[in-house]
């Protein structure tokens, strides 16, 4: 068992306000993390850091045992497979699919003048073969529903064997079918042995596939609770977390709430 992120008394302020306050928190290689909270809960700053994108503004967080603030960036980056929304827009609509997924082995989001080997194509289509996506192989990015796009950037994100997988939001705005394809998906994934470390943010329990293992919830910019999803994931801790009475059922390992 290997710690891929360790975060001690992190907060994060911004004009005056904490959008992170005081967070402890781990996450191991074997462990498949989903993080819940309101609004403004402080969710996506957190994934922020796990990617090594922003830094604290104080406490101290490290990534893949790498201190943020005294490591290389540029080497820590490309061990992280990320997938949001912001990073797709980053994504020129033109750009063939096999290439928006092939580009992530030099980090980049847009092909240029980087010279690629017969073994990158071969590793981009096995992993689009693997997300359903090999028959968009020659598709342009921008021509795909968000479904599609979404799935390309988890593939993408999964295309250079990271040791951490950070997925924001990725069912956002996905319809009934497209949502329950992308979560079949993500469960199986999720639940191969060799997989890296998952840490996906969402707004709702029924998005959570099967195959993860443990919750973080936060409210006003601080852990309510984290632990194994069987544990730290019920009735009482969703309704502290969004100040509502919420019951939750969990069947076959998909989970529904609503308010009582």
């Amino acid at each position: 068992m290997v710690n891929v992120l360790q975060l001690t008394d992190v907060s994060v302020v911004r004009g005056g306000t904490a959008i992170l306050d005081s967070v402890n928190w781990s996450v191991d290689d074997d462990q498949r993390w989903v993080i819940l909270g309101p609004n403004g809960a402080g969710k996506t700053t957190t994934l922020q850091i796990a990617a090594a994108v922003i830094h604290p503004t104080s406490g101290r967080a490290e990534v893949l045992e790498e201190p943020l603030g005294g490591t290389d960036l540029f080497e820590l980056r490309p061990r992280i497979g990320f997938a949001s929304t912001a990073m797709a827009r980053k994504v020129p609509g033109a750009e063939r699919v096999i290439d928006v997924v092939m580009t992530a082995a030099y980090s980049v989001t847009g092909r240029w003048n980087e010279e690629y080997e017969e073994i990158d194509e071969r590793r981009a289509q096995r992993v689009l073969a693997e997300w359903k996506l090999d028959h968009l192989a020659e598709r342009k990015f921008g021509t795909l529903s968000d479904g599609e796009q979404k799935r390309v950037q988890i593939a993408r994100a999964v295309m250079t064997d990271p040791e951490m997988l950070l997925l924001d939001e990725p069912a956002a705005s996905l319809d009934l079918g497209a949502r329950e394809e992308l979560l079949q998906l993500l469960g199986g994934y999720a639940s191969e042995p060799d997989s890296p470390a998952i840490v996906m943010v969402t707004h709702h329990v029924e998005e959570i596939p099967r195959g993860f293992t443990h919750v973080l919830l936060l409210k006003d910019a601080r852990i309510v609770t984290a632990g194994p999803l069987a544990e730290s994931l019920t009735s009482e801790t969703l309704s502290e977390t969004f100040d509502l009475d919420i019951e939750l059922t969990e069947t076959d390992g998909r989970y529904t709430a609503r308010a009582v």
